[in-house]
């Protein structure tokens, strides 16, 4: 493919991120966040899948077999750990709001700035050799698809304008700058990079997929075909079961172990699990979603190393190249396109977000407290410098992806993308004493954790570092071969004289060892100041003192508001700054008509501040405007406890608050109950008196007539006599359906079920209704199956469901009745259809109310009591049964219910 189409691809694909990006900064400012879902989460934590798992596992798949394993196995074993330590992490970074590895660990001893300065410098020299892993990936990725095959023109010649490297690296950084520094405020959350991540998540697992499943069963007859050919050839034999010996083991249990810590202290998992965290509940979601996807990713990773070594052999293809040069070697062009943007996801979301966490570490742990030092820049700090802390964030995204680029020209280009990245685990790995410990161990101390970082670090270094500052003819090789100085126990890859590990597993057993050891054994020893046990208890204890920091402060000395109000004005302009102090002071009832500040706002300005130029930086710029007692330990602890004594006194007063609310209401409803049902009551026995005394009133008259006229014809005293007759049965009937109803709705009555056959019930109602058909001259159309309709029912009370349905639909019906009967899955509907003018739309849901006919006669006395429908219902419902009616389109009414067949 030629170089223009590569570029225009390469741009179309950045121009979509930033299409997304920007429509979820849109979404955002809408009130509807994209991030704010548990989904789009733990997508964007397989930020972790950079191109050393697309292109990398595979290269290591091919020379080691299925070891390459361990780097997704030590994630889905932490995962089932997230509830506990991430979403501890989690809290703890919102209560102090933490934006990134380096403040988190300063934030848990004392803010202490040296520690601040450590991590960020180790962060930086750790994560730069990976960063430089992707634009390696990047530009190799573009060399085969230029020349149509894998073999890729070594570019460390190579240099800036005549570099693919450097092309990408500023494409990459443009989009880094307008997306991820946008907000002073790093603990702010960056919507539209998170979407971008989370999309670029699906697209390289998509592409990697896709390839897999091509390799599988396009270039073999599928998994079975594919083994059984690699495992004719010896060297391939090997690649099947995890090599054996004391080494193996050892080196498997090592990347367990470095891809475990991995997960948790990459500067990039920190940004997108913790900083980016819009609610816990996420990690719910994450905790299976995530380890899915890392099964999914990898689980083509074998296959196509497999497929590889086959093709390949005699090549001498890089394996690190097969997932890219399988399609290309078959003529998939269209595949190997894919394949590339796959690639090229996976390489641009590592090398986003990990230059965001490592700009924002150098801007606010080492350039922003260097400027602060300066007289002359404290001295400009009278006016806002938003504009200055983005600038200078900025320039730490150019300046960490020169670095990378640098690193990737001298030295990336003679190593492998699997040993790049090793090495940047290994190099966070330092990290987990000081964080773990210092998360579940009170003792922990800053002197604890700073000199175990460094021995730790100087470790890594001396074992991963220097060998490749060797490869890289930086160094002379006699460091490797001698050792430093001559001293053979100084061997890069054999110190303290050992050879019975790989040099991974060497470098992470020596660098933690001394690393753990240092941190125990002066963390039982030393002093901690006040700050540090404050620090201390709020991260160990952060399920207890989570309120603690919003509502409290341990802070004593003397502080004044305007003071504190241009300090924030400073770093976030002055409309914001007012508006959060005010927010603040309005939760927690504190007067900001005063000179003099509460202690709470000082301590909650310090927490503001730590969000836009880190915790250490924030307590200083504090410090400058304050003037702060010291407070004893015991003093810091006794104001911990009583406040969380307080919380917990509010939490349970506030219980009790809400329990009384809700039995307010409880009773508030019952009292609206008792008043709708005296309502229903009273016009219950108003409609039944009218529905009797009509009748009554006939009688009475007719009786009157024919007992005062006893001279009246035969035939007219016959007649009158008829009619008593007649109202005196309605008022029977009337009687008895008030007296039934009166049952139903009290539950007095009881079904009698038994197995029935519904067309039965039918030709029995068919029968009963034959003389009011006659008359009417009504046409009545069966529409029932030829088979059984068995039921469990009351046949006497379903019977008088049929019959009252089908009377209704005689009364208004002009030519034709159908009736009908249909089976669904679990359950019999049977529908009796009249052709007659309908109901109104709105009194479709009135229908089934008692005496509705009779409340709502108008021109003439309709037929009936109004009380059939009422008791049809409270048949269906004694049943589980439903009844609805509805209008037929082509004119006419029709009325539903339903029987299961499934009733005990």
């Amino acid at each position: 493919m030629s170089n223009v189409g590569l570029i225009l691809v390469s741009l179309g694909y950045l121009t979509l991120l930033f299409s997304i990006a920007y429509w979820a900064e849109q979404r955002k400012r809408q009130g509807k966040s994209v991030i704010h879902n548990g989904y789009v989460y733990a997508l964007s934590m397989a930020v972790y899948c950079t191109a050393w798992t697309y292109y990398g596992s595979v290269g290591r798949a091919a020379v080691r077999g299925i070891d390459f394993v361990a780097i997704y196995l030590g994630p889905t074993l932490v995962a089932a750990l997230f509830w506990p330590i991430l979403r501890k992490m989690i809290r703890i970074a919102k209560t102090q709001r933490i934006n990134s590895i380096a403040d988190f660990i300063s934030t848990r001893y004392g803010k202490n700035f040296s520690i601040a300065i450590v991590v960020t410098l180790f962060c930086v020299a750790g994560i730069i050799p990976y960063i430089a892993l992707q634009i390696k990936a990047i530009a190799e990725s573009f060399d085969i698809m230029h020349a149509g095959r894998a073999a890729v023109i070594d570019s460390s010649t190579n240099w800036f304008f005549n570099d693919t490297a450097f092309y990408s690296t500023a494409l990459i950084g443009f989009f880094i700058i307008l997306y991820g520094t946008r907000s002073v405020d790093a603990s702010e959350k960056h919507e539209g990079l998170v979407a971008a991540i989370a999309f670029e998540s699906v697209i390289k697992l998509v592409a990697f997929l896709a390839v897999g499943a091509f390799v599988v069963w396009g270039l073999f007859d599928g998994p079975a075909d594919l083994f059984e050919q690699a495992s004719q050839q010896p060297q391939n034999a090997s690649l099947f079961t995890l090599q054996g010996g004391a080494s193996g083991y050892l080196g498997w249990t090592a990347m367990i172990v470095l891809s475990m810590f991995a997960i948790l202290l990459l500067p990039r998992q920190f940004q997108v699990q913790v900083v980016e965290n819009t609610s816990e509940q996420h990690v719910n979601k994450a905790i299976w979603i995530f380890p899915l996807y890392l099964f999914l990713i990898s689980l083509f990773v074998l296959p196509i190393a497999l497929a590889g070594n086959l093709i390949f052999a005699e090549t001498g293809t890089s394996a690190d190249h097969y997932v890219l040069a399988l399609p290309l070697q078959a003529d998939k062009p269209l595949l190997a396109l894919l394949t590339y943007i796959g690639g090229f996801s996976a390489a641009t979301s590592m090398m986003i977000v990990s230059t965001i966490a490592l700009s924002i570490m150098l801007s606010n742990n080492l350039i922003m407290p260097a400027l602060l030092s300066l007289p002359a820049f404290r001295n400009a700090v009278d006016t806002s410098i938003q504009k200055t802390i983005l600038y200078i964030r900025r320039f730490s995204i150019i300046g960490v992806l020169m670095l990378a680029y640098f690193y990737d020209k001298w030295i990336a280009h003679q190593q492998s993308l699997v040993s790049i990245g090793l090495v940047s685990f290994a190099a966070v790995a330092q990290f987990a004493p000081a964080v773990l410990g210092g998360m579940y161990w009170k003792q922990a101390s800053k002197n604890g954790a700073l000199w175990g970082i460094i021995a730790g670090f100087m470790i890594w270094f001396f074992t991963l570092v220097v060998p490749s500052m060797v490869s890289g003819d930086i160094l002379d090789t006699t460091v490797l071969t001698d050792g430093l100085f001559g001293w053979s126990w100084l061997k890069p890859f054999h110190l303290f004289g050992d050879s019975g590990m790989d040099y991974i597993t060497h470098s992470l057993f020596w660098s933690l060892l001394l690393n753990t050891g240092l941190f125990c054994l002066i963390s039982l020893y030393d002093k901690r100041n006040a700050q540090e046990v404050y620090q201390a208890e709020l991260f160990v204890d952060i399920n207890r003192f989570a309120g603690v920091q919003e509502q409290a402060s341990t802070w004593r000395g003397t502080a004044y508001l305007p003071d504190l109000k241009t300090l924030l004005a400073n770093f976030l302009g002055k409309d914001r700054a007012e508006s959060i102090l005010q927010g603040y002071a309005r939760r927690n009832q504190i007067q900001l008509d005063q000179k003099q500040a509460d202690p709470r706002l000082v301590s909650f300005s310090e927490r503001v501040l730590s969000g836009v130029i880190g915790s250490a930086a924030a307590r200083t710029m504090v410090q400058s405007v304050t003037k702060e007692e010291e407070v004893s330990m015991d003093e810091v602890l006794n104001i911990l406890h009583e406040n969380q004594q307080m919380i917990g006194m509010n939490k349970e007063l506030r219980r009790k608050s809400q329990e009384l609310e809700r039995a307010t209401r409880e009773l508030t409803r019952a009292n609206e109950q008792l008043r709708s049902l005296d309502e229903v009551k009273d016009e219950f026995l108003y409609t039944v008196t009218h529905e009797l005394r009509t009748p009554l009133t006939s009688i009475r008259a007719l009786s009157e007539i024919v007992f005062d006229n006893p001279d009246l014809p035969i035939e007219q005293q016959q007649e009158y006599l008829g009619a008593v007759i007649r109202e005196t049965e309605r008022l029977s009937h009337l009687i008895t359906q008030v007296l039934n109803l009166e049952k139903y709705e009290s539950g007095r009555q009881k079904l009698h079920l038994n197995a029935i056959d519904m067309g039965e019930v039918w030709r029995h109602t068919a029968e009963a209704a034959q003389p009011l058909l006659r008359e009417k001259n009504l046409t009545l159309h069966w529409h029932l199956p030829n088979t059984m309709m068995l039921l469990t029912a009351d046949e006497y009370l379903i019977r008088q469901v049929a019959y009252n349905l089908l009377s209704n639909a005689i009364k208004f019906a002009q030519h034709d009745i159908h009736v009908r009967a249909t089976h669904n899955y679990d359950e019999w509907q049977f529908t009796v259809e009249d052709d007659g003018r309908g109901i109104p739309e709105e009194e479709l849901v009135l229908i089934f109310d008692k005496f509705f006919q009779a409340k709502n006669q108008t021109l003439q006395k309709p037929e009936g009591s109004g009380l059939g429908l009422a008791i049809c219902r409270k048949i269906m419902d004694m049943h589980e049964g439903r009844i609805w009616a509805e209008n037929r389109p082509e004119g006419g009414a029709r009325f539903i219910f339903t029987l299961r067949t499934d009733r005990n």
